[in-house]
């Protein structure tokens, strides 16, 4: 897994928090020092916090399960776009839907909608429609896809959800929270990093910041992929090992789905709880 390097960070201005006077003073353990009123974020904290997110996000990953990123504030969203658009991953870079997590159902039946406007254009049907009712229809799909086109592949509630900038995104947090699904953000100095469960301490304004920490992750992700399509291929080659043994392949391929679920789960659980007992010794 690539490492992100303190001179990389430095460069791209992770370093650069707010203004003292708009910190939140459980940010302390993250920050380095004061200069001309802005204070500046400790960027071996921020590695060491990178590594561990990547570390957790990349058993998602090796686990086919999705990471939904958040991220709508003018300088991240193309960002994320690229990003996460690029390794499969569903994103909102618009408007946050109230409900999106919480009331999950609706959202999907929206989604389901834009689905459905797209078989009416291609078997035809759009065709036979009135003037009026195509542009009325046109414009609810460009809506729809506005805010729900990056999640229409995103048929059960994510795993993770990955923000930037905690405070913006606070709506989104509260649901993730409240649904026990873990939250992995960009924390500025002006924002509580208790709020999420992986904190990365980092400059949540600047584009550039914003891309080297979420390439980073995104790399380790893909490696999450990579080892989840090794472990596919040996599966599959030992079951036709197997079936020429003559030995029973359903009862085998349970137990070891089973057991990598098992395994999946574990980490995930040993990497929060590591979190939680590193902060105690702090």
């Amino acid at each position: 897994m690539a490492k992100l390097t303190f001179d990389q960070l430095l460069e791209a201005g992770v370093h650069f928090g707010h203004l003292k006077r708009k910190w939140n003073p459980a940010m302390a353990p993250y920050i380095f020092m004061e200069r001309n009123g802005i204070h500046i974020i400790d960027l071996y904290k921020t590695i060491a916090k990178a590594e561990e997110s990547a570390a957790a996000l990349k058993q998602i990953a090796k686990s086919g399960k999705k990471i939904l990123f958040v991220a709508t504030k003018k300088q991240a969203k193309q960002v994320v776009a690229d990003l996460a658009g690029g390794i499969n991953m569903p994103y909102v870079i618009e408007r946050w839907p109230g409900g999106m997590l919480t009331n999950f159902p609706t959202i999907r039946k929206a989604v389901k909608k834009m689905s459905s406007i797209d078989k009416m254009i291609k078997d035809g049907t759009f065709d036979t429609l009135s003037k009026r009712e195509k542009l009325q229809i046109t414009r609810q799909r460009a809506k729809l896809e506005k805010t729900l086109g990056s999640i229409q592949d995103m048929t059960r509630l994510p795993s993770a959800l990955f923000v930037v900038d905690i405070v913006k995104e606070g709506i989104a947090v509260k649901e993730a929270k409240r649904l026990g699904i873990p939250v992995f953000g960009i924390v500025d100095t002006n924002s509580n990093p208790n709020d999420v469960d992986f904190a990365i301490p980092a400059n949540d304004d600047a584009a550039k910041s914003i891309e080297i920490i979420i390439g980073s992750l995104c790399e380790a992700m893909k490696e999450g992929f990579e080892e989840r399509k090794i472990e596919k291929a040996d599966s599959n080659a030992a079951e036709a090992q197997e079936d020429e043994d003559g030995t029973p392949r359903e009862r085998k391929a349970k137990a070891k789905k089973e057991r990598v679920a098992k395994e999946d789960e574990e980490a995930i659980n040993a990497a929060v709880a590591s979190k939680f007992i590193k902060e105690d010794e702090e």
